[in-house]
């Protein structure tokens, strides 16, 4: 049996009629960037995150990146993260020219450590940038306390949470800005690369518009800017299908538990923690091997079954090769649990999509690798 990772193309196919109304309609308006659908689902993104504004941009490295400059930041300052991650969340501080501070994340969660925030702090010190890992919010309340505290400004990368967050706390509530992608594979994908910005801040929202487009607001250039725009090719798609993200985040969730339920047995594998009141909407469902060195068996078992597991994220940030380029970065203390989660992680299929079959077919085969090496 032949599971698959990613669900887009049946996504498409179950509301096609849907997608292909919005692609037509801009098709025929003849605007196809900065027009009225970009400007409609901009208005819809806003509605349905609780915020003040959304500003679609070309993708979620530059959502964070203007967001930073937007904030001020640039060489000489220090912006605080975590190593676990996609590449682009330090790829984006870099941008700016200011140096990325690693600190460890929760062993349990994955996301960053509010524990470890606080020592990773000096003059220089300007940003947090908290990463919504695999779908689940971090501590937002906790790490607002920081920032608070220091004077610090805080821009939440979602790219993986689009539809979490937690019972006392929407995303953005705790933050300057809010950072997301739409690229395919992402909860709420388009169809191809794509981005946002959400904020209540109306400097903060005044400025991504300018960078974005050359920093212009409309034919004067009021400052040097960018190429970043969400085109209205992609708005529409996406504009289609945000009224169903509830929908498919709820079938993700449903999914999880039954991952949840039959591997509860598992000896040789850790299962992903849920936080309590917290609404982890699972981009991605991550087991972690207990003996780091067995992960490539069992990735290599599931492949080799017609499973397509993948390994996000095997390496972390600092150990990657992109270090030469002589980019800034600092390692505050240990991080031996961001090292490990690179080491140990599996992703098991996970998209709405999916069938019983196909999720039963992965919990039987985790079973027999776990059985082989408990």
């Amino acid at each position: 049996m032949q599971t698959p990772f990613y669900g887009h193309v049946r996504q498409y196919h179950n509301i096609k009629n849907e997608i292909d109304a919005k692609i037509q309609e801009v098709l025929e308006s003849g605007q196809y960037v900065l027009g009225p659908m970009l400007k409609k689902f901009e208005g819809e993104l806003s509605e349905y995150f609780g915020c003040k504004y959304a500003i679609g941009v070309g993708n979620g490295t530059d959502a964070i990146w203007l967001v930073l400059m937007a904030l001020g930041i640039g060489p000489g300052d220090e912006v605080i993260t975590h190593p676990n991650t996609f590449f682009a969340t330090a790829e984006a501080v870099w941008i700016t020219g200011a140096k990325v501070v690693f600190v460890d994340c929760d062993p349990k969660t994955k996301c960053i450590d509010p524990a470890r925030i606080e020592a990773a702090i000096t003059p220089k010190t300007k940003a947090i940038i908290p990463v919504h890992l695999y779908g689940q919010c971090a501590d937002m309340p906790a790490i607002a306390e920081i920032a608070k505290k220091h004077n610090l400004r805080v821009v939440e990368d979602n790219a993986q949470a689009i539809d979490a967050r937690g019972d006392t706390f929407r995303q953005g509530e705790f933050s300057d800005a809010v950072a997301t992608s739409f690229i395919i594979q992402k909860n709420l994908g388009c169809f191809g690369d794509g981005g946002a910005v959400f904020t209540d801040n109306p400097e903060i929202n005044e400025t991504v518009r300018k960078l974005r487009n050359h920093g212009s607001p409309k034919r004067d250039h009021h400052s040097f800017g960018f190429n970043s725009r969400l085109d209205d090719l992609q708005a529409g798609v996406l504009s289609a299908k945000l009224k169903h993200i509830s929908e498919w985040s709820d079938r993700r969730i449903a999914w999880a538990n039954r991952y949840f339920e039959g591997l509860k047995g598992v000896k040789a594998i850790t299962l992903p923690f849920v936080k309590t009141g917290y609404r982890h909407v699972f981009h991605l469902y991550v087991v972690e091997t207990k003996d780091a060195e067995k992960r490539e068996s069992l990735h290599k078992f599931l492949v080799d079954n017609g499973i397509d597991a993948k390994t996000h994220y095997s390496i972390a940030i600092h150990k990657q090769a992109g270090f030469p380029w002589g980019k800034e970065y600092a390692i505050n203390g240990s991080v031996e649990n961001a090292e490990y989660n690179a080491k140990a992680c599996v992703s098991l299929p996970m998209f709405p999509e999916l069938t019983a079959e196909e999720v039963d077919y992965s919990i039987s085969k985790v079973l027999e690798w776990d059985k082989a090496n408990s």
